[in-house]
């Protein structure tokens, strides 16, 4: 009788026993922490929209730690206020001192065991869109470049230099060595900035050191796939005209858009651009995604080592892509459209594709 009881008191014990390591599994959900460069306001309004939209696709447990140091020119005091102002209790900012020069950026320096600390306690690093690079880094002279914000570039430069490594001092050994899976990955400004980190060069202007063309009246004179922003807003006066231009991308032969973002190879998605520099001499360990459609500007790259180090030239992040906003236009006869509108269904995919990538790289 005994045994009777014990054979149906069995399958109970296994259905709890296995209730009970779920539920644990799932209250032990992996922790997420991400860090943002330039944590200013609009940059940590933009990650909570796209988070809201599910566009961002994290667990809303995920810590975010904005990155900054004292000599950049943005006032953090702001961001300190909106994080406490909103209760945003998941977001931090993390002042990193150290002192940095133009010589010191590529070795170890005053922010070396901060940027450690930050590594070893975090999943990835995003870095968004901003203002030229100091030429005299490059070793070149300022021929095109406004610089406004020396103070970040050296920063965010010696931290991407100090996970990624690179040709500017290769006894260095990366911090990703360590941990090849670390994210990191940027738009615009990012993606240049990751190139230089790791060694490679930039062009200063792409409508003259391209095409050849110095003033706003001949750069309009281009085909549109071949303007990187809007220069009809410096000829004419119009409160609708755009400052940035959309145009169309090709991928390259690399899997990275095809096989590992699941895209066709023959697409043409629109995407949103706001630049007038570009990567030139590609830094150590990357290789070239897509491009614009003549094939002159990169706009992606992938590292060929750590498999979750990309970035792209061009705006994914802008939240009017996603919803109607305020309507805009190209140039002064064109019909004013949302930017949400100018977006065929393709292209809307693809950013969604492209978004959902990168937070599979955080989950995973």
């Amino acid at each position: 009788m005994k045994r009777i009881q014990f054979l149906l008191i069995l399958p109970v014990i296994v259905l709890l026993a296995f209730s009970c390591g779920s539920q644990s599994g799932k209250s032990e959900e992996k922790q997420i922490t991400v860090l943002i460069a330039n944590p200013t306001t609009a940059n940590l309004q933009t990650v909570r929209f796209l988070m809201e939209k599910e566009i961002f696709q994290v667990p809303a447990t995920t810590t975010f730690i904005g990155i900054y140091h004292p000599s950049q020119t943005y006032n953090f005091e702001r961001t300190e206020r909106y994080i406490n102002e909103n209760g945003l209790s998941n977001f931090t900012l993390r002042r990193v001192e150290g002192e940095l020069t133009d010589l010191n950026l590529f070795e170890e320096n005053g922010c070396s065991p901060a940027y450690r600390e930050l590594f070893d306690s975090s999943d990835g690093v995003i870095f968004f869109g901003g203002p030229d690079i100091q030429p005299v880094i490059l070793g070149e002279e300022n021929t095109h470049s406004v610089v406004t914000d020396p103070g970040r570039h050296r920063f965010e430069l010696s931290f991407i230099f100090h996970l990624l490594g690179g040709s500017r001092n290769e006894a260095f050994v990366p911090f990703l060595e360590e941990r090849p899976d670390y994210v990191v990955t940027g738009f615009c400004l990012g993606m240049q900035t990751m190139n230089v980190a790791t060694g490679g060069s930039l062009v200063q202007d792409i409508p003259d050191q391209i095409y050849g063309k110095k003033t706003a009246e001949e750069i309009v004179t281009l085909d549109r796939e071949q303007l990187h922003r809007n220069y009809w807003q410096e000829i004419v006066k119009d409160t609708l005209l755009m400052g940035i231009n959309f145009h169309t991308i090709r991928f390259t032969s690399h899997p990275f858009f095809g096989e590992t973002i699941k895209v066709s190879k023959e697409a043409r998605p629109l995407i949103y651009s706001s630049h007038h520099q570009a990567l030139k001499e590609l830094g150590t360990g990357f290789e070239v995604t897509a491009l614009s459609d003549d094939g002159k500007v990169i706009e992606a790259f992938a590292h060929s080592k750590y498999a979750n180090v990309f970035a792209v030239q061009f705006h994914p992040e802008v939240n009017a892509l996603y919803e109607d906003r305020a309507v805009r236009k190209f140039a002064p006869e064109d019909e004013p459209r949302t930017y949400h509108q100018i977006l065929d269904p393709v292209s809307l995919d693809f950013h969604y594709k492209y978004w959902k990538h990168i937070s599979d790289a955080f989950k995973n």
